[in-house]
């Protein structure tokens, strides 16, 4: 978190918006338990699976391991 007047400014993070890509796992677009926005779900190098992450792990794995789509 970069916004330095966000209520959790300085918590520790995984430096995901340094990666080329980003996949992010979430079941909506709403804050989380701190109630606040995170800027990664919109950055350009990110990209949102929308569901249950167990599950949409499950698809995307099997997508890459049987070559076929997502959503079969």
């Amino acid at each position: 978190m970069s916004d330095q007047s966000s209520p959790i400014y300085g918590m520790p993070i995984i430096d995901a918006d340094r990666a080329e890509l980003c996949v992010a796992i979430k079941r909506s677009m709403s804050p989380g338990f701190a109630g606040v926005e995170n800027e990664l779900y919109t950055a350009d190098n990110t990209l949102m699976l929308f569901g249950d992450a167990k599950a949409m792990l499950g698809e995307v794995a099997k997508a890459l391991t049987d070559g076929g789509g997502l959503g079969h």
